[in-house]
């Protein structure tokens, strides 16, 4: 009989569970060790961990959506809603940028290398996982089979890293400086109001399990995770919540506005940062542009902003982030908000449609994984974080997405700057010193 001690999380539907005396990293270690598809949702700040696999998989590419390699209609979000009525359960996974992108309307860049060759969608339906809470832990399974856990060694970080010289910008700094200067004529032209100009970086083939190893290590958020589906790594330390759902309540957290964490002046960067009128004026806009969002999916007069400007300080930079939040319509779930929401204002711009069209047009290069959303979605619960401060790979390479808002205000230098300053944990988990 499972432990009332524990926090079961029975929206996952477990129908067994037992105790375990295991940590986090020895459960991945064990359930990884096959070597076939593996999932980590690693809330280290938080002490909580969901660590499963599955033999169920659901892959977007293209546009075109497969269960278990038989076609289903509709976009990513469709396909989704109905691989869950087909197999209930929790799955775990993402939905790349891409995916958003259509569900706009608008046709992605037509390219077949970089970023385009991760699926746009991939999601695993848990069989067997791990629970870890509160240093407890607990095996649980969907079919209500026991199993247990093979030890296995956790596999520690190796020293040697990535050439350097193998890091590949789409951008330099002069060409994105100049896109910045772009944004900032169109939003002059009355074409956007704020845009999320990214930039990606391209690299060799990698260990992804060490690197993940050494990013968590250096980067412990609220949202990490490991997600290998379909022989696709994504390794997240994201600190941003782009959308949670419990108890019929849609919760969002954009975060926009980033300043460098200090030594001598940590506490002036932080005040610099609350204080900053560009910062402050790019929070509000995606603010609003969430508030109209949500109002699509929820009752009326229950959106509301419950924290707005809040700095929040991680391990290698502080962060301004608001929270919006509303009660979904009655027989609305969790994907219903996942479609009014993606892809999210904080990655996109405003208004979202036109903003992703000048984007498209400036990037010139799909952003694949990063940009969308990973995490949870079982019964009408979902916790899905953005898929940003985060490492993509597969056998053929690594790739890093990165970027900033840009509104009127934006200077291009500063923007280069904190372009630098988001990527350099990412970096340091490839290049470690």
């Amino acid at each position: 009989m499972p432990a009332t001690h524990v926090p079961l999380l029975p929206h996952l539907g477990a129908h067994w569970a037992r105790d375990a005396a295991v940590s986090p990293e020895a459960a991945f270690a064990s359930l990884e060790a096959s070597g076939g598809d593996v999932v980590w949702l690693d809330s280290s700040s938080r002490g909580a961990h969901i660590i499963g696999v599955g033999a169920h998989v659901l892959i977007v590419r293209d546009g075109v959506a497969e269960l278990d390699g038989a076609p289903i209609a509709g976009d990513a979000v469709a396909a989704l809603e109905t691989a869950r009525s087909a197999l209930p359960g929790a799955w775990v996974g993402w939905f790349g940028y891409e995916a958003g992108v259509r569900m706009l309307g608008l046709a992605p860049p037509a390219e077949s290398s970089g970023a385009a060759r991760f699926p746009e969608a991939a999601w695993l339906l848990l069989d067997r996982w791990v629970v870890v809470a509160g240093g407890e832990a607990q095996l649980q399974s969907r079919d209500g089979q026991p199993w247990s856990l093979e030890p296995a060694p956790v596999r520690l970080p190796p020293m040697a890293g990535v050439d350097p010289a193998a890091l590949r910008w789409r951008d330099d700094d002069a060409a994105y400086a100049e896109k910045v200067a772009r944004c900032r004529a169109h939003i002059r032209a009355g074409d956007s109001y704020v845009l999320c100009l990214t930039t990606a970086i391209d690299g060799p083939h990698i260990d992804p399990i060490a690197t993940h190893a050494r990013l968590r290590s250096a980067s412990p958020v609220h949202h990490g995770g490991l997600l290998r589906i379909a022989g696709v790594t994504v390794s997240s330390a994201s600190p941003e919540t782009f959308l949670r759902v419990e108890d019929g309540v849609a919760t969002t957290r954009p975060i926009k506005g980033t300043r460098r964490r200090g030594a001598d002046d940590d506490a002036a960067l932080a005040r610099e940062l609350f204080e900053s009128e560009k910062e402050r004026a790019e929070n509000v806009m995606i603010v609003d542009l969430c508030r109209n969002d949500l109002q699509r999916v929820c009752a009326p007069g229950t959106v509301e902003v419950t924290s707005l400007l809040a700095v929040e300080t991680y391990p290698t930079v502080h962060q301004l982030v608001s929270t919006v939040r509303g009660r979904l319509l009655p027989g609305l779930g969790p994907l219903d908000a996942v479609r009014a929401l993606f892809p999210a204002g904080s990655m996109t711009g405003a208004p979202k449609r036109r903003t992703v069209e000048l984007l498209q047009a400036l990037e010139g290069a799909p952003r694949g994984v990063y940009s969308g959303c990973f995490g949870l979605v079982a019964g009408e619960t979902c916790h899905l974080a953005m898929v940003i401060r985060s490492v993509v790979a597969d056998e053929h390479g690594t790739h890093i997405g990165v970027g900033g808002g840009v509104t009127a205000l934006s200077d291009p230098a500063f923007e280069v700057e904190e372009l630098h300053v988001k990527a350099a944990a990412l970096l340091a988990a490839l290049v470690p010193r």
